[in-house]
C-alpha cells in the first residue's frame, strides 16, 4: 500500500518514477513474490481509489474483484493521510493551460475496451460535493475545475482543426466554433465542428489530468442532447492532460455507453435518479458518473432513462457550405 501511494504522490506532483524499479523492490521485500500478484494488487488498489472518488496511478489499470478487507485497508490508509488528501484537493482544482504537443492527431487513442467495473454508490449529497462511502469525491471536484475544462476544450478545438486540415478541409477548419463560449453553456455540447463531408459534429469535451480509466460526469441536458442528436453527437474524453495529453472519442447517444446497473434505483417523484452507481439529487442538473464502455442489453433500460430525462430537446444546426 505504501509503495503504491508513493508512486501516486510522485505522479500527482509530476515527479518521475519507475514502476519496474518499485515492483522489484517490493518483490524483494516480500520474499521474491512474482510480478503478477503484485501487479494485480496494485490494480485492485486503483479500482478502490476510483470507487472512493480519488485519483489513481495511471499505469495501473483498475481491476475489480478485490477482497472487502483490502477496500477497508485502502480507505483507512488514504483517508487518514491529510497530506495526501491535501494533494488531491490541490491537484483537482489547479489551473490548467493548453499544452503544446507534437503531432496532435497522433494523440487519439482507441476507446477503452468494454468492462464492468465495480464502483461504489453515492451515500449522500453534501452541498456541491458528492460523498462516496463517506469521502469527498475528488474526481467530481476535478470535473468542476472550469480552468481544466476550458483548457481541454481548447485542446480539442486544435485537434479538430488539425483533423480537418489534414483532409484538405481548410474552410471547415476555419468554421470550428467554441460553441459553449460563443453561444452559452446550455447547448449540451462544447464545440461545433464538422465531418469531412460537411456534416455537423457536435462535441462534448470531458477532461481529466488523471488516467484513461477515470470515470467522468455528464449532465441531464448533455444526455438529452446526445439522444436527440445521436447521429451528430461525439463525446471526446481527454485524459492525462497535464502530463501527456491523450484523447478518445465516443459517437452517438450517451444512452449507449452509460453503465447503468440493473439494480439502480429510480425515484422520479422526488426527482432523484441513481444511475451509473452515481447520484441522484433534486438540483437543476443531474450528474451521472460514466465509465467508458458499452453495456450489453442497454435497450432494457431505455424506457426508464427516457422517463427520467423527459422529452429530448432539439439542437438546431445548419449544414455549412464547403
Amino acid at each position: 500500500m505504501a509503495d503504491y501511494l508513493s508512486m501516486l504522490d510522485a505522479e500527482l506532483r509530476g515527479a518521475p518514477f519507475n514502476k519496474t524499479a518499485h515492483r522489484r523492490a517490493l518483490s524483494a521485500a516480500l520474499n521474491q513474490r512474482s510480478d503478477g500478484p503484485i501487479e494485480r494488487k496494485h490494480q485492485n488498489i486503483s479500482a478502490i481509489l476510483i470507487e472512493l472518488g480519488y485519483p489513481y496511478v495511471s499505469g495501473y489499470k483498475p481491476l475489480g474483484n478485490y477482497q472487502s478487507l483490502l477496500f477497508d485497508v485502502v480507505k483507512e490508509r488514504v483517508t487518514g493521510d491529510r497530506e495526501l488528501l491535501a494533494l488531491f484537493a490541490h491537484n483537482a482544482m489547479e489551473p490548467a493551460v493548453v499544452p503544446t504537443v507534437d503531432n496532435i492527431l497522433g494523440r487519439l487513442e482507441e476507446r477503452p475496451e468494454p468492462t464492468a467495473p465495480r464502483y461504489g454508490r453515492v451515500a449522500e449529497r453534501d452541498g456541491r460535493e458528492l460523498r462516496v462511502t463517506g469521502t469527498i469525491n475528488y474526481l467530481e471536484r476535478e470535473a468542476r475545475n472550469s480552468s481544466l475544462g476550458r483548457a481541454g476544450e481548447e485542446f480539442v478545438i486544435e485537434f479538430e482543426r488539425a483533423r480537418l486540415i489534414a483532409h484538405g478541409e481548410n474552410k471547415l477548419a476555419d468554421r470550428v466554433d467554441h460553441a459553449s463560449r460563443t453561444k452559452g453553456d446550455g447547448l449540451g455540447f462544447d464545440i461545433h465542428s464538422f465531418d469531412v463531408d460537411g456534416r455537423d459534429r457536435l462535441i462534448e469535451v470531458k477532461t481529466t489530468g488523471y488516467g484513461k480509466a477515470t470515470p467522468f460526469f455528464v449532465s441531464r441536458n448533455e444526455l438529452r442532447v446526445s439522444q436527440a442528436q445521436a447521429e451528430l453527437y461525439h463525446l471526446y474524453r481527454v485524459f492525462q492532460f497535464r502530463s501527456d495529453p491523450r484523447l478518445y472519442s465516443i459517437k452517438g447517444s450517451s444512452r449507449n455507453w452509460v453503465h447503468v446497473p440493473w439494480e439502480s434505483a429510480f425515484d422520479l417523484e422526488d426527482e432523484v435518479v441513481v444511475v451509473a452507481e452515481a447520484i441522484g439529487h433534486a438540483l437543476d442538473d443531474l450528474d451521472l458518473v460514466v465509465h467508458a464502455f458499452e453495456t450489453p442489453g442497454v435497450d432494457r433500460i431505455s424506457a426508464v432513462i427516457d422517463d427520467a430525462l423527459g422529452m429530448p430537446t432539439e439542437v438546431p444546426g445548419e449544414r455549412p457550405e464547403r
